[in-house]
């Protein structure tokens, strides 16, 4: 029989002894190597040319294969031609291909494969900001590092205050800076400056928390928290460094001096006497307030929480400041410079945490229950 006298018919179960207790996998997989072998040798077996019967061979159990074990393929081809062989292998291809397992997409890919979370995406119109931990990290334990040194080294008693002389014209100072050493010292203006410092750390420590339940974000928590560690830490290390430096006398010691102007043997000993500038305190809060004032306008624009965060802040900054004054450890000139340096730290620290592009959380912890059992597996991750 030739190709061209073999009529054509279309391949299908319904015209072929396929076995009734055949699985539908197995099947389709015969039918389907046939289709591809016929339309291969451009022609349609009829049922007479070709057909698929099911020899079961008995098991040591009494009970029958399965009958993809023991299917063979016979049709009027010759066996020795070398379509049969195609189409053995055909065969016995597709149904290795539907044996495999059917992998099943699982309920949340994102999580299924890897504790590792997807980018978090921010709500429209929102400032999102990132945190690196070892970049921030390095930021903060050397800014700590080196001003918890020079607070070491000014307790010394190594570094000698200047000493104002007591034929000193105070006239010389700046215009706003001559009340301070002509005033009456008031004895509760220190505590009070300190209650105001305490009061700003506070918020600081709090926001963070705060911006976690407002966002329902832990990473909003946690950048919150960097962002003000950082502003706070590189704030005190450059007011140290400034106080160092310059060696201001503060207020306090022009008062003692006028007051003992007739001892010869009257010297200031106190290090921190000549530390007057910048003042610390409004540094710290001038800090605060910046850093408190960006998230708000970034994390809430358009509501009345940045303007109240703003006001307040520069009210706490403006008491802190006055209270230093009066206490006569600061010339209004210091507190002016400081309230000025921490919120420029405190506004460019900020600023250069604002995360451009969506990237990988910073810190996250996953959990993969185990398939089977109880247990799971614990992932504890940063971005480097």
């Amino acid at each position: 029989m030739t190709r061209s006298s073999l009529p054509s018919t279309t391949w299908d179960r319904a015209s072929h002894a396929v076995p009734a207790d055949t699985d539908d996998v197995s099947a389709n997989a015969v039918t389907r190597a046939l289709n591809d072998w016929s339309r291969w040798r451009n022609f349609e077996p009829s049922a007479e040319s070709a057909t698929a019967v099911q020899e079961p061979i008995p098991n040591e159990g009494g009970q029958r294969d399965d009958w993809r074990a023991s299917c063979h393929i016979r049709a009027i081809v010759p066996m020795k031609s070398p379509f049969t062989l195609m189409l053995l292998i055909s065969v016995a291809t597709r149904i290795a291909v539907a044996d495999e397992p059917q992998v099943q997409p699982p309920a949340s890919p994102e999580r299924a494969t890897s504790p590792t979370p997807a980018p978090e995406v921010p709500p429209p119109d929102r400032q999102r900001f990132e945190a690196q931990p070892v970049r921030d990290g390095a930021i903060i334990g050397l800014s700590v590092g080196f001003a918890g040194l020079l607070e070491l080294i000014n307790s010394t008693g190594e570094v000698h205050p200047q000493q104002v002389s007591a034929d000193f014209d105070v006239g010389k100072l700046l215009f706003f800076d001559r009340g301070a050493v002509t005033q009456t010292i008031d004895p509760n203006a220190s505590t009070y400056s300190n209650i105001g410092l305490y009061a700003a750390f506070a918020f600081a420590i709090a926001d963070p928390i705060l911006s976690g339940y407002r966002e329902d974000s832990v990473q909003a928590a946690f950048v919150d928290g960097v962002i003000y560690a950082e502003a706070l830490s590189i704030t005190w290390g450059v007011t140290n460094l400034a106080k160092v430096s310059v060696r201001r006398p503060r207020p306090i010691e022009y008062i003692q001096v006028k007051a003992h102007a007739g001892d010869p043997n009257f010297m200031v000993t106190d290090t921190d006497s000549s530390a007057s500038f910048f003042s610390g305190h409004a540094s710290t809060c001038g800090a605060i307030t910046a850093t408190a004032t960006y998230l708000a306008f970034a994390r809430s624009p358009h509501t009345a929480r940045p303007w109240i965060t703003l006001l307040v802040g520069t009210a706490l900054t403006t008491f802190v400041s006055y209270e230093r004054v009066r206490s006569g450890a600061h010339f209004p000139s210091d507190v002016i410079a400081g309230a000025l340096a921490g919120g420029g730290i405190g506004v460019l620290v900020t600023h250069f945490h604002r995360a451009e592009t969506e990237r990988q959380r910073p810190l996250w912890i996953g959990y993969t229950p185990e398939s089977e059992g109880s247990g799971g597996l614990l992932t504890l991750g940063g971005q480097l």
